[in-house]
């Protein structure tokens, strides 16, 4: 597996939805185009809905890893659209 060397993190276990994609709209609006987050969440609803809403605004989802303590890690490219 070819290693993701992100520009910055958000770890947002500790929200639910809808501030999960809050924050990490948040976060992505102050990265330049091309540029990676690894955001660190929860399963169930915050991994089903935020990926599918980074999509939606223009970014580009790499990678969905899940982590053995069953939180999710997503790798996202932000898009010249978010």
């Amino acid at each position: 597996m070819d290693r993701i060397n992100p520009d910055a993190c958000l770890y947002i276990t500790d929200a639910v939805c809808p501030m999960t994609f809050v924050k990490v709209k948040v976060e992505i609006e102050g990265l330049r185009d091309g540029q990676i987050l690894k955001i660190k969440m929860n399963g169930g609803e915050p991994v089903r809905n935020v990926p599918a809403s980074l999509k939606q605004e223009g970014h580009k989802v790499i990678r969905v890893i899940r982590n053995e303590d069953d939180t999710y890690t997503v790798f996202v490219e932000k898009g010249g659209l978010g």
